[in-house]
């Protein structure tokens, strides 16, 4: 079975960045998938722009080396790769100086017709003053659209200030603020699962769901990235976007139509819902040296190369919503460096039946739940109750339906890059967060941030290779519930 390609209009992207870490492991092997899979047009042209002295054909090599190392030998196609290449240039622009803005205009003066899109794979504190340069040299077209990573901002008023600069250039429907995560295959069949099936959404609600647990654990550590992220930390990194969207797509109401403002609409009730987090409602922890399935790995500091930090490399929060679908259920969020296993799923708990029919040979009746994996199989799991095959009596199991999508499927499942930066080019912004939504998100993790900064008290140790600190355990079980563990 192969996927639909449906083709994009011609478009020309310039890459900021472009020879940084997201460019060479996302940016380059995403396009030269698209392009492998044919739906990129033939007058689609890609220009990499950085402050390095490079030719055309260094930058040539400089993507190829990318392609070979992080798409598979057996996806790689040399007519493909040559096709790809063509399309690339070079040009040397200093992003917060005057050089190379000249030659970037004159090179993209032919383009003007068709979509530009400027994807900025740099820093947050350059997307000002790069937007304004664009602006002034009458880039920022009508044709024009513009790409910003996260991290925006450190905090509501920095996220302000950064969207302000953006918006005296482009206005809010040709920005496009990334999520990866809301690219991700099992992200988008969350949607197909609630609002296009009958059997989910009566049951959406605090009337049948006990609660949910939203788990985003990686197994290495910082590693090449400890200066950025002793700035940032793991709240401001993953849970201010991706967990936080992630628990909106849950959460929201079905909007009246799949568009980008309804969908950012329902989703923007969901932040505006969420109760202010007590002191009980959170756990920080920092990872010490500890080991994994390869054997020793040092802590936290002793990546960083510091004697102390205050930055947390793990968090668990307890979220409520306080609307009526949503009042009294808990959405427990957790996420971390060197924890026990990389794994990122949604799981949706369901009420107990309320009365068992069965004697007590059956067994416990386990509650039902949806497991949604997000990575590193993507996927869906519904674990019911079924009797136990054989003569001898009832005896009671739990077991899951399980869809794999590559088992399903037959299918490669694209990396999110490739759906999100052809989605730009389309003008489709569903998946891209509106700035309210960030100011929103910023407004809840704002007194969070102030709190830990007011009580001063460093995070708390775990063991690298353990799923955190006990404190976080004692956060759910102290409701009668307990994490899953994130095995398959």
């Amino acid at each position: 079975m192969t996927s639909r390609v449906i083709p994009v209009a011609p478009f020309v992207l310039v890459v900021f960045g472009a020879t940084g870490d997201l460019a060479r492991r996302k940016l380059l092997p995403a396009l030269f998938q698209r392009d492998l899979a044919g739906q990129l047009p033939d007058e689609a042209v890609i220009i990499g722009t950085a402050r390095g002295r490079l030719s055309g054909a260094d930058y040539e090599a400089l993507a190829a080396r990318a392609i070979a190392e992080h798409v598979p030998k057996a996806e790689r196609n040399e007519a493909v790769l040559a096709r790809f290449m063509a399309r690339l240039s070079y040009i040397r622009v200093d992003a917060a100086g005057d050089e190379g803005w000249a030659d970037l205009a004159a090179s993209l003066a032919g383009y003007r017709a068709m979509v530009n899109v400027f994807y900025l794979a740099t820093g947050p504190s350059l997307f000002g003053p790069i937007c304004e340069r664009l602006g002034q040299t009458g880039l920022a077209h009508e044709m024009a659209r513009v790409v910003v990573e996260k991290p925006v901002g450190r905090d509501g008023a920095s996220a302000a200030a950064v969207n302000d600069a953006i918006g005296r250039v482009f206005p809010e429907e040709r920005v496009y603020r990334i999520d990866h995560y809301l690219g991700k295959e099992t992200v988008q069949n969350l949607l197909a699962l609630r609002f296009a099936n009958a059997l989910f959404e009566p049951l959406w609600n605090a009337a049948h769901i006990d609660h949910v647990q939203i788990t985003v654990a990686e197994s290495l550590g910082v590693e090449g990235r400890a200066g950025y992220y002793d700035h940032a930390g793991a709240l401001r990194d993953m849970v201010q976007n991706h967990m936080l969207q992630l628990l909106c797509l849950v959460a929201m109401e079905p909007p009246a139509r799949l568009d980008a403002d309804a969908v950012r609409d329902e989703k923007l009730k969901v932040l505006h819902a969420l109760a202010p987090l007590g002191e009980h409602g959170w756990v920080r922890g920092q990872y010490r040296a500890g080991a994994s399935a390869g054997g020793p790995v040092p802590g936290y500091l002793d990546e960083l190369g510091a004697a102390e930090s205050t930055t947390e490399t793990f968090v668990a929060l307890k979220a409520e919503l306080r609307n009526w679908r949503w009042a009294g259920v808990p959405f427990y969020l957790r996420t971390g460096k060197r924890l026990a296993t990389r794994v990122s799923e949604i799981v949706i708990a369901f009420r107990p039946v309320p009365h068992s029919v069965f004697d007590e040979a059956a067994g416990p009746i386990l509650a039902n739940k949806l497991v949604i994996r997000l990575q590193p199989d993507e996927g869906v799991k519904l674990w019911l109750m079924t009797k136990d095959p054989g003569p001898g009596g009832m005896r009671l199991r739990a077991v899951p339906l399980d869809m794999s999508f590559a088992a399903a499927f037959g299918v490669r499942n694209p990396d999110a890059y490739e759906r999100l930066v052809l989605d730009v080019v389309r003008g489709n912004q569903t998946l891209f967060m509106r700035r309210d939504e960030v100011e929103a998100a910023w407004a809840w993790i704002d007194p969070i941030l102030d709190a830990w900064a007011q009580a001063g008290t460093p995070p708390k140790p775990y063991t690298a290779g353990t799923w955190g600190p006990s404190a976080s355990i004692a956060l759910i079980e102290r409701d009668g519930r307990t994490w899953e563990d994130g095995n398959p």
